[in-house]
């Protein structure tokens, strides 16, 4: 098998470019580094089965050269982040949308097998226990930059089922929610490698809001395994599935569980959200993610714990 990965030297994509590889596949990868990093990737370099090509899926032919020579395509290219969303919410929506039509057009011109990755974002401000692939999307006013990523990544998700259900392709969609582990960094609004990097450096953790609102992580391992068992299940094309951790903890006590873990002298600062982003701003209190429809199917299980993620990214920083 021939992959392409698209924003395959960020966090997620290059490690799922490490997990192809070591299975024995051939893999090419096109990212324009404007998140990503040739850190994730330089390892790959001198491998015979590994491609990097320097380029944005905005440019049309790039993409559909690379497409046609490859058999399935994993789109995880994207503007991410809370921090980089509000910073610069034009650019994003391009990226995120124009960019996606792109790969989903080439991937049908030459009938290749096509994984997109969505996001928890997508349900918005639906605190539901467990949410579920078809609960409800709850947002803020469109005007709010704050929610362009998630209707972004509505449109991908729309884009991907209809090309699937009128024109047959090939198509699955990846929800994951807050995925976790080396080599992300905190510089996009990442929450862990961010307390991470501040615990280490025994700085005072900033923690945007009250730190009561609560998440699950999932360790980048568990989520790539994921990723590819869906791509190669017939049962999966059309559908969508959440990826995610099972374990909610307030943000609050993620700090704490980081400085513990890191043995930081660390203390909390708690930052009010109209000066951490904008005026207005809102935020999830709680995303927690039913993953029954992917366990069910491939068999996904979220296996590494909350204190060996965190552990994970230390070592990781530490390096």
């Amino acid at each position: 098998m021939k992959t392409l990965i698209t924003g395959g030297a960020g966090f997620i994509g290059s490690h799922l470019a490490d997990h192809l590889l070591d299975r024995g596949d051939q893999v090419a990868i096109i990212d324009n580094l404007s998140t990503g990093r040739l850190a994730n990737i330089e390892h790959l370099t001198d491998r015979p089965d590994a491609e990097f090509v320097l380029g944005s899926i905005l440019d049309a032919d790039l993409v559909d050269e690379i497409v046609s020579q490859v058999d399935t395509v994993f789109h995880l290219a994207a503007a991410v982040g809370v921090s980089l969303i509000v910073e610069k919410p034009l650019e994003s929506l391009m990226t995120n949308i124009r960019g996606t039509e792109t790969v989903v057009e080439k991937a049908h011109k030459h009938g290749k097998r096509l994984l997109i990755t969505s996001t928890s974002e997508i349900y918005g401000k639906n605190t539901s226990d467990s949410l579920s692939e078809e609960d409800d999307r709850i947002l803020g006013s469109p005007l709010k930059s704050r929610w362009s990523y998630s209707e972004a990544k509505a449109i991908d998700e729309i884009l991907a089922y209809t090309y699937w259900r009128e024109k047959g392709l090939e198509t699955i969609i990846v929800r994951l929610f807050n995925t976790v582990g080396p080599r992300q960094i905190g510089s996009y609004g990442m929450v862990i490698p961010r307390f991470v990097g501040q615990a280490l450096r025994n700085e005072p953790i900033t923690i945007f809001g009250d730190g009561n609102q609560t998440r699950c992580f999932c360790h980048v391992g568990d989520v790539v395994e994921g990723l590819v068992a869906l791509s190669e299940h017939p049962e999966a094309f059309g559908r969508v599935f959440n990826l995610g951790g099972g374990e909610e903890v307030s943000i609050r006590e993620l700090a704490e569980r980081v400085i513990e873990l890191a043995g930081s002298q660390s203390s909390l600062e708690f930052i009010p959200y109209d000066a951490a982003y904008e005026a207005g701003f809102e935020d999830m209190e709680r995303r927690v993610p039913n993953t029954t429809r992917a366990r069910q199917l491939v068999g996904f299980e979220s296996s590494t714990s909350l204190d060996d993620i965190v552990r994970s990214v230390i070592d990781d920083q530490l390096v």
